[in-house]
């Protein structure tokens, strides 16, 4: 759904006027609040102007903050039956909110391109299949303001790695994919950031058995995100992490380093 759906949608301005309105009335900037709750300003403002639909974490994190038992949780139900929400998997929405708050992620993707570090074309590419033209546009727009975390003052210390398989794979056009890679280059080189490619020649490896997020947290116990077809299952239990956590270091074992994984991806973008 367009921003501009939104904004005249009169569930989304009365979520929008309740958060503006409980905000002032604790005498809070949306930069406080945003620290608070361990995302962005221009997240707040977006919710406060009805720019965007809220998410059910969101709602819930809204509730617990200011000690409103379901007042956004019961509006964020309102706003679903009516249609006004993003298609997401069932606990994508929890993981959402758990990446905004995480000091490091260490993630794994052997399929595509992840999410947070998509440009808007290969994100479109991606989320197109089988879906409405106005939903795949909400789903880039909350997909671009999830990338907000990297830009913030504080952004969280990541390790990327990615089967090379990712890079090859023709999703969307040749100009689509130089600006996806372009994009990998440019965020490589930032200095939170660690990104490492299993080469294609490379046999079994445990990544194999499919992509995961695992995340640490300044005030919390770690977990990992796995995403599967349909639904998507955030992990707290100590043993399951600990798995991850090593398979995460077997998969790295296999990588290349730092620099002759930028190397590579520099060599696919000038043979596009």
């Amino acid at each position: 759904m367009a921003n501009g759906a939104l904004t005249r949608d009169p569930l989304i301005r009365a979520f929008s006027a309740v958060l503006r309105g409980h905000r002032e009335a604790a005498g809070l900037s949306r930069p406080a609040l945003a620290k608070a709750l361990g995302c962005t300003p221009q997240w707040i403002e977006k919710l406060e102007t009805g720019q965007r639909a809220p998410s059910e974490a969101a709602a819930e994190d809204l509730d617990t903050y200011f000690k409103t038992p379901e007042t956004f949780h019961r509006m964020w139900i309102e706003i679903r039956r009516a249609g006004k929400h993003a298609e997401l998997p069932p606990g994508f929405s929890g993981f959402v909110g758990l990446e905004a708050k995480a000091s490091m992620m260490c993630i794994f993707e052997n399929m595509v391109v992840t999410g947070l570090f998509q440009a808007p074309r290969y994100a479109h590419e991606v989320l197109r299949t089988g879906r409405k033209p106005e939903v795949v546009e909400h789903l880039v727009a909350t997909r671009m303001e999830r990338q907000e975390i990297l830009a913030r003052e504080a952004p969280p210390e990541i390790v990327l790695v990615l089967d090379e398989g990712v890079l090859h794979r023709p999703i969307g056009d040749e100009e689509t994919r130089k600006e996806q890679i372009g994009h990998l280059i440019k965020l490589a080189e930032e200095p939170n950031i660690t990104m490492q490619i299993v080469p294609s020649r490379t046999g079994a490896y445990p990544g194999v058995m499919g992509a995961f997020t695992l995340m640490s947290f300044d005030d919390g116990p770690d977990l990992v995100y796995v995403e599967g077809h349909t639904e998507g299952q955030v992990i707290d239990h100590p043993d399951k992490v600990r798995t991850h956590t090593v398979r995460f270091s077997l998969i790295r074992g296999a990588a290349m380093s730092v620099d002759d994984s930028l190397k590579l991806l520099r060599t696919v973008w000038e043979s596009l």
